[in-house]
């Protein structure tokens, strides 16, 4: 584990002026526009703010565009595959181009499937189901982090896998890598291409050589390095792909899955289904090939669509000015934390280089608070939204020493420097005067005691997390 402990100082406008103005020079705007950038937020003192989004890594706002395209399909929607119907041969014509456009997004190989899925953690589920067996017995284990998010984590865990400690730094555990496949019996790799906690990325091309002078192969989750970095599977030589559409600014819950098809052809079926098949009898099956062979039951049409035409925007953005755009946000944030007392930013790896080794996101926590109640003072107070817990990362969590949860601030295209501006005001304020309203647990979350703000007219007034799991262990 490594963390940065910040010393003992004061965040202002005054103090940071020359940090604010050659980080305002790249990021004051946002680089592209997203649905909801002006929704304004109630605070619980009264009046209201922009709501400051630094919440991207969960689920990333639409894009503007897409959002348009959305409208511009939608009259248009309609049952796929099989029906005649000009609005049903419009939709069919559109779901499976999408296919096309996302594997070109990825660098697919020409015979690469792209199957469309829920999101990340259904495509890693379906691809689980496909790892090659003789007799019945599996043909090697699946090997994995411990730093990885669930989705990466436990799928394999219904199958023969071995799970490997990371090193402090990215060459060691590059290392630990290699030792653990020398034993040999090893068919996949499964890795994160970015860190879902602290931002880090992992050297995924080196990874997929690693895998393959082993003989096995490897999948990279890429739910967080997609909306972040251009990703180049042929290039890489990386077997399998999966990421989300709502983390790549595409509304809908819909994923993908790109990677060789041996696999996948000769794997179970992940959705026994309508579509799925060649010829069903009442007591037997014979199963279609292909995409189709995973995606029983009607498609997620309008997911699919949207998710290829953010594929899109994502890929014509000038990759210089959009790294720019996201370091100096990143950058601008990581040192205003380091100016207030009590607050420590979290990483995994030594070695990760500041300026090329990160995304959009940054992992701190705030001495003497609850991470919950940190968050929950921002939004009330602030108008800003991140997330707080452990991120579906419960290993790592653990292993970084902050086994209760921290904070974590993510943002993207649609960013703006003011944002980290107010999460760094709002933090020194806390540091500096306290909370500024009480607060209690409702529901296992914090909230504020005797909030009246409302929600608009369309939504429930039901604040917390009614109906999540409870992230605890009791």
């Amino acid at each position: 584990m490594t963390t940065a402990t910040v010393s003992p100082a004061s965040f202002s406008p005054n103090n940071a002026a020359a940090l604010i103005h050659d980080a305002a020079a790249v990021s004051g705007r946002p680089l592209s526009a997203v649905t909801g950038a002006e929704i304004q937020a109630p605070l619980i003192q009264g009046g209201h703010v922009r709501y400051a989004n630094l919440d991207y890594g969960a689920s990333a706002p639409a894009l503007s565009v897409v959002s348009a395209y959305l409208n511009e399909i939608l009259p248009f929607y309609a049952s796929v595959h099989r029906g005649a119907g000009f609005a049903s041969q419009i939709s069919t014509s559109v779901y499976e181009n999408a296919r096309n456009i996302v594997r070109d997004f990825v660098g697919g190989r020409p015979d690469d499937s792209v199957i469309f899925t829920r999101n990340t953690t259904d495509s890693l589920n379906l691809l689980a189901g496909c790892l090659p067996a003789t007799d019945g017995r599996p043909d090697g284990d699946v090997l994995y982090l411990d730093i990885e998010h669930h989705a990466n984590l436990l799928p394999w865990q219904g199958v023969r896998h071995r799970s490997v400690v990371a090193a402090d730094t990215i060459v060691g555990t590059l290392e630990v890598l290699r030792a653990e496949l020398g034993q040999g019996n090893v068919s996949l790799l499964a890795v994160t291409g970015a860190s879902n906690v602290t931002g880090e990325i992992l050297p995924v091309k080196a990874l997929a050589a690693l895998a393959h002078e082993y003989g096995a192969r490897i999948v990279v989750d890429a739910a967080q390095l997609a909306p972040h970095r251009r990703i180049n599977i042929s290039t890489d030589d990386v077997d399998y792909l999966a990421f989300s559409g709502h983390k790549l600014y595409a509304p809908f819950g819909s994923g993908v899955l790109v990677g060789r098809t041996d696999w996948l052809d000769a794997g179970t079926p992940h959705l026994a289904g309508g579509g799925a098949v060649r010829e069903a009898k009442l007591d037997g099956v014979s199963w279609a090939t292909g995409p189709a062979r995973h995606e029983g039951g009607s498609p997620n049409v309008l997911g699919a669509a949207t998710l290829a035409r953010a594929t899109q925007v994502i890929a014509s953005l000038d990759q210089d000015r959009w790294h720019a755009h996201e370091a100096a946000i990143r950058s601008f944030l990581v040192d205003g934390l380091g100016t207030i007392d009590g607050v420590t930013v979290h990483q995994i790896f030594s070695d990760t280089d500041a300026e090329t080794g990160t995304i959009g996101v940054v992992n701190f926590s705030v001495a003497g608070y609850d991470a919950g109640l940190v968050a929950a003072y921002l939004s009330a107070e602030h108008g800003v939204g991140l997330r707080d817990g452990r991120f579906c990362a419960h290993p790592l969590l653990k292993r970084l020493g902050i086994p209760s949860g921290s904070l974590r601030a993510s943002f993207g295209v649609g960013s703006r420097l003011e944002d980290a501006q107010r999460l760094l005001a709002g933090l020194e304020q806390l540091r500096r005067t306290g909370l500024g309203w009480d607060y209690v647990v409702d529901a296992g979350r914090w909230v504020p005691a005797n909030d009246t703000r409302t929600y608009p007219h369309w939504a429930p007034n039901t604040p917390g997390t009614a109906g999540a799991a409870p992230c605890l262990d009791n």
